[in-house]
């Protein structure tokens, strides 16, 4: 990536309806070189969508957990992460979970209308029986938001 790229990238995070004619203008450029970042920033995957970002606390979803969970790893008993992940994605509540490092296998993020509520979500994760221990942990506060807008102004 290149400062034109960073600019493009940052223009459009700072303003996701903005027009590339528009965009061209206020970066000094041609229509047809904004057009191209954009869709090499694609093609490479570095622009990932150009959906809304959600609020969930918005939606009705105020209360955020982090789930670590404990699986079964034989996968011919329904264990293993795969299927799990299914399971996980079948639920609203998940916002996302990866698999990792540590004490647990997978770190799962959910939401809920109330603390009570986060005793449904629970459950219905839980539900699966490839998975044999949890831990919740609620977000209190958030300090630093889901970001990743800084890491295209670092220098390469």
């Amino acid at each position: 990536m290149d400062d034109l790229d960073r600019r493009v990238i940052d223009l459009f995070a700072a303003e996701p309806r903005i027009g590339v004619l528009e965009a061209s203008r206020r970066l000094g450029v041609a229509r047809g070189t904004v057009q191209a970042r954009l869709d090499k920033l694609e093609a490479g995957g570095v622009v990932t969508g150009w959906g809304p970002d959600l609020s969930p606390a918005a939606l009705g979803y105020p209360v955020t957990a982090f789930l670590t969970l404990e699986i079964r790893q034989d996968t011919e008993s329904g264990g293993g992460h795969d299927p799990v992940g299914a399971h996980l994605a079948a639920i609203p509540e998940v916002l996302e979970a990866h698999t990792t490092t540590g004490a647990g296998d997978l770190l799962v993020r959910v939401v809920a209308r109330s603390n009570t509520d986060l005793q449904r979500v629970i459950d219905l994760v839980l539900a699966d029986p490839a998975i044999v221990r949890s831990s919740t942990v609620i977000a209190l506060a958030t300090q630093v938001s889901y970001r990743v807008l800084p890491l295209a102004g670092v220098a390469e």
